[in-house]
């Protein structure tokens, strides 16, 4: 068995995967009379021909040590995941590796911050790490298949 520790996560080591929809450092523009800031186009929806459509996800939190057995990929859209709740959980994603994953990473994504995978990028469920959490997400929907799983030998992430 496998086992891989949990890294921080930053733009720089998640940009092969896709990208952190977070505030920027600063603004593009204020919005609303001022009293908004707009952090403008963090991330782009890849739709194929499909339709880009927004659901909710709610999924029952792990504990670590966690055991990684299944991985997924959307090859047809990206999938944006951004959690409405106050915890961090945990990413875990893998390069292509001649159609199938390579060595999975897994990246700590604190409270407050979403990401968005591109494309075809293998990828873990979610995994909230207190509690149970909601996460808005934007993906595709429409015709092909879009959905690939794989049982991959046991994967243990630890803190």
């Amino acid at each position: 068995m496998t086992t891989i520790r949990i890294q921080p996560i930053t733009a720089a080591a998640f940009a092969p995967f896709g990208e952190l929809l977070c505030a920027k450092a600063a603004p593009d523009k204020l919005i609303n009379q001022g009293r908004c800031e707009r952090h403008h186009a963090l991330a782009t929806v890849q739709r194929g021909d499909g339709e880009a459509i927004i659901s909710l996800f709610r999924s029952e939190a792990v504990s670590l040590p966690y055991e990684c057995t299944l991985l997924e990929r959307h090859p047809l859209g990206s999938q944006a995941f951004m959690p409405l709740g106050p915890d961090p959980w945990l990413s875990v994603v893998a390069p292509d590796e001649d159609g199938m994953p390579g060595q999975p990473l897994a990246f700590l994504v604190p409270a407050g911050m979403g990401i968005n995978l591109h494309a075809g990028i293998w990828h873990g469920v979610l995994t909230p790490l207190e509690n149970p959490a909601d996460f808005l997400v934007v993906d595709r929907e429409g015709d092909g298949v879009n959905l690939q799983e794989v049982l991959i030998p046991a994967v243990t992430i630890t803190a």
